[in-house]
């Protein structure tokens, strides 16, 4: 008899995946409780020793819950985050999620699974769904909100109770199936494959809330906008995003293969970050703050004629010091993460008495996801996929983000047995172009 898996895979009608039931068991990318404290005292936390993939138990559905078979999905840092189990253990996540009780309560599982990013087909929806039936195409926002607390209604993203789906809530993208409240879905775009679909939403949409959104830095035409990290995760979306509205992407990488990158994304300008001297222990030498970043901002005008309007922050503690000091006077330093460190030192003179400003930004709302999508759907947009795993290859492939070897997005692919498929619009494939829809594939990771 045809498994509810095969039928997806199969491409089956909606009538045919309602008559399936879903299996017992799945299998997903998981951590384990019990190796929350393996790492103590351990130098090189090497996520490939934690990060495990086997079968899990499916939960059950909420009324507002979906299960979505999963086709592809894509590593973050945040996947980095939990299998290292810092700056806290995720597992304090689900429990504390779990102690509001209910369908909450399903969350504190002695087994984490993984993934914010995912592209798959609905094949159950809660009683409560109204917008969304088997069948449907979808890409899923890291974000899970709760919509009965007042300040989501303002902004999904200020509500205390928003969390993100695969790091703080179980049941997450890297796997063949996963548990989204009907609130994360968008739809997937039709001319592009599973796991180009899938490595979107969360790094493109925390990019446009950053610099798009009005709750960002509300870059306008002609912003010089600085971007660290330019042909990483985020960074790779930030060129796009800036170059689509008007902006000078000025773009600091780590290696040649990753100023290639950028250049291909639409850096105008683009920047090896050993031409500014700046080293791991730059941050904690104030002069050499000032030293990097006179450098940095000589370059900056020398190539451009100006200082930066924005600022892209997401590196932290490394390099959020000579981000204040280089930002222009006026100017903002947007941040949404810290992938070197979360306590950050600079010289305060440089924000107040040239009246900068500093926004932090987490993660995107729906509404900035659906515009987000808008643009990607017409292909204006394109994804910053550079590799590609199998699902029993987790582990080294989120080691690759680990060691800041991948460029772009690195995709898993979960139920789809193949990279490609998915293509529903080959017509708008076609006008895009492959080449455009691949910039970053033949890249080859740097050693």
């Amino acid at each position: 008899m045809t498994s509810l898996s095969e039928a997806v895979r199969a491409g089956a009608p909606p009538e045919e995946l309602d008559g399936l039931a879903p299996p017992a068991e799945y299998t997903a990318a998981y951590l384990r409780a019990e190796d929350a404290g393996m790492f103590r005292g351990v130098a090189d936390k090497d996520v490939r020793k934690s990060l495990r993939v086997g079968q899990v138990p499916m939960p059950e559905l909420a009324p507002d819950e979906v299960l979505v078979a999963v086709m592809a999905s894509a590593v973050n840092y945040n996947t980095v985050w939990s299998a290292i189990f810092e700056p806290l253990s995720t597992f304090r996540f689900l429990r504390s999620l779990a102690a509001q009780g209910g369908w909450a309560a399903r969350h504190d599982l002695p087994y984490h699974v993984l993934g914010s990013d995912g592209a798959g087909v609905v094949v159950r929806t809660g009683s409560g769904v109204r917008h969304w039936k088997t069948g449907d195409h979808v890409v899923v926002s890291c974000v899970q909100v709760d919509d009965q607390e007042a300040a989501t209604q303002a902004d999904g993203m200020l509500g205390a109770e928003q969390r993100i789906w695969g790091f703080e809530t179980n049941f997450g993208g890297l796997a063949h199936y996963a548990v989204v409240r009907a609130s994360q879905l968008i739809p997937k775009p039709g001319h592009l494959s599973w796991e180009e679909a899938a490595c979107n939403p969360l790094c493109a949409g925390t990019a446009y809330r950053m610099l798009v959104g009005d709750r960002g830095a509300r870059m306008k035409q002609g912003d010089v906008v600085l971007i660290w990290g330019a042909a990483g995760g985020l960074g790779a979306y930030a060129v796009q995003l800036v170059k689509n509205g008007g902006g000078v992407p000025v773009g600091v990488v780590s290696s040649p293969a990753k100023a290639e990158a950028a250049r291909r994304l639409g850096c105008d300008v683009v920047i090896d970050r050993q031409e500014i001297g700046l080293g791991d222990s730059t941050a904690d030498e104030p002069a050499a703050v000032i030293e990097a970043g006179k450098r940095l901002g000589g370059i900056i005008r020398r190539e451009v004629g100006e200082d930066p309007h924005i600022v892209f922050e997401h590196v932290g503690r490394a390099t959020f010091p000579v981000s204040v000091f280089v930002v222009r006077r006026g100017g903002t330093v947007v941040t949404c993460g810290s992938s070197t460190g979360y306590q950050h030192a600079y010289d305060n003179r440089y924000l107040w008495m040239k009246l900068k400003r500093i926004i932090g930004s987490h993660a995107a709302n729906l509404q900035e996801q659906w515009e987000l999508n808008r643009l990607v759907a017409g292909g204006r947009v394109v994804p910053t996929l550079s590799a590609v795993y199998p699902l029993a290859e987790i582990a080294e492939a989120t080691r690759s983000v680990q060691t800041n070897r991948h460029i772009g997005k690195v995709g898993v692919l979960c139920l789809a047995d193949g990279p490609g498929q998915g293509v529903t619009d080959p017509a708008l494939r076609a006008r895009v172009g492959e080449e455009r829809l691949n910039l970053l594939r033949d890249l080859a990771p740097t050693p």
